[in-house]
């Protein structure tokens, strides 16, 4: 079931607003785990529907995904780490940078319509290339930091560890190799999230909009 479809029966069953932000905390995890166990692709994709609920929602429900899916995560696997501060991190970028609701009057001119899907696509460039720098960067930071003095190692293959060979011949600072690293997979992780994340907003947005007039009708 995708997340439209789950999202519209979670709506109409009129589920309260931390029932849809569960809903997303699985489908974080679900597409994640599709994405990169099944399909095989070095990437992170497990804050699309975080950002979906950040950008329908607000600040407070983002950082309740994040959380939530986090927490999940680390009970299933069994091994702690501090990679949900780049999540909340993301969700306060989004908060803080997303572009203004999308308003078209009913008699804009074709020219008027343009500049408006312009200036909102321009607003989510922004908003991607500053989030991938900055999860890259904080990223690098606590993978350098857990375990240059908390010993914490990753158990597993991490999408960064692709790239983590190139980066060795170069004699860098390890704190640069880790930020260098994740730059490629957040420049592609990141325009999914936010590209992604938003257009989904939109359509969740309208389907609780519509679902809740209809049921106030009745």
């Amino acid at each position: 079931m995708g997340f439209r479809k789950a999202a519209e029966l979670a709506v109409r069953l009129k589920l309260p607003l931390w029932g849809l932000c569960s809903l997303a905390v699985f489908m974080d995890i679900f597409f994640n785990a599709l994405v990169r166990s099944f399909l095989g692709f070095p990437i992170f994709l497990d804050t699309v529907f975080t950002a979906t609920i950040t950008f329908a929602f607000g600040l407070v429900p983002g950082i309740f995904v994040a959380v939530l899916g986090y927490v999940i995560t680390c009970v299933y696997h069994g091994r702690f780490h501090f990679f949900v501060i780049c999540s909340i991190a993301e969700v306060f970028l989004i908060y803080a940078l997303k572009p203004a609701a999308l308003v078209i009057p009913y008699f804009a001119t074709k020219e008027r319509i343009i500049a408006i899907y312009t200036g909102l696509a321009a607003g989510l460039m922004i908003l991607y290339i500053v989030c991938a720098i900055a999860i890259s960067v904080l990223g690098g930071m606590i993978d350098y930091a857990t375990r240059l003095f908390l010993g914490i190692q990753l158990y597993y293959f991490s999408p960064e560890d692709t790239f983590r060979p190139a980066l060795i011949a170069t004699d860098l600072p390890l704190i640069v190799e880790n930020i260098l690293a994740r730059v490629p997979v957040n420049l592609v992780g990141r325009f999914v999230v936010i590209f992604g994340g938003y257009f989904a907003s939109r359509g969740l947005v309208r389907l609780v909009r519509r679902t809740t007039m209809i049921g106030g009708a009745s």
